[in-house]
């Protein structure tokens, strides 16, 4: 083996096993990697578990992991991979502990069959639309653009000509009115 060969081979096992430095865009400290990448990995972890708490307690469990091997002289792209690598591994301990199971095929191809969903209810559609009927007119379009053309509040409130904050309040208002419509309806 030449010197030259030698020395690198040298180096590469001194250092830690991690990410190796291929690119000049690199962060400053371990505080810069947090702080670019921690948003980026809770939405992840939220969007998978979908309640803070864990997705919180997983986003720390996730840089706990993979700080202690990651160098800080690794390019950002490096880092990024690396990271969501590392989240991915917490993200199925977490799933293996929570389902007490590994979670590595669909139930489907294991022959494990889901419920059938509830038979729907001939008479809900003619129900719906006789509550509705009985709202005043802007209770009744605020719960059509939500609900039925499944608008977003933004979204509805642009259609109606209010704010945000006031497409809230008619949501609110014609929702509890619906729900004494169809008690009423019951009795």
């Amino acid at each position: 083996m030449g010197e030259r060969a030698e020395a690198q081979h040298e180096r590469q096992r001194a250092e830690p096993r991690g990410l190796h430095l291929v690119g000049q865009d690199v962060y400053a400290d371990w505080e810069a990697v947090y702080r670019d990448n921690v948003g980026r990995i809770h939405r992840l972890m939220y969007a998978k578990v979908g309640n803070r708490p864990d997705a919180e307690d997983l986003t720390t469990e996730v840089f706990l992991t993979a700080l202690k091997p990651l160098r800080v002289t690794a390019s950002i792209g490096e880092v990024r991979s690396y990271l969501l690598a590392t989240a991915r591994t917490v993200l199925a301990d977490y799933w293996r502990r929570t389902l007490g199971r590994e979670v590595t095929t669909l139930d489907e191809e294991l022959g494990i069959s889901t419920p059938e969903p509830a038979p729907e209810n001939p008479t809900a559609p003619a129900r719906a639309a006789a509550i509705l009927a009985a709202l005043p007119e802007r209770y009744r379009r605020i719960l059509e653009l939500r609900f039925l053309g499944a608008c977003s509040l933004r979204e509805a409130a642009e259609q109606m000509g209010v704010t945000v904050g006031n497409a809230k309040v008619l949501q609110h208002r014609a929702l509890r009115q619906a729900a004494t419509v169809a008690e009423g309806m019951l009795s």
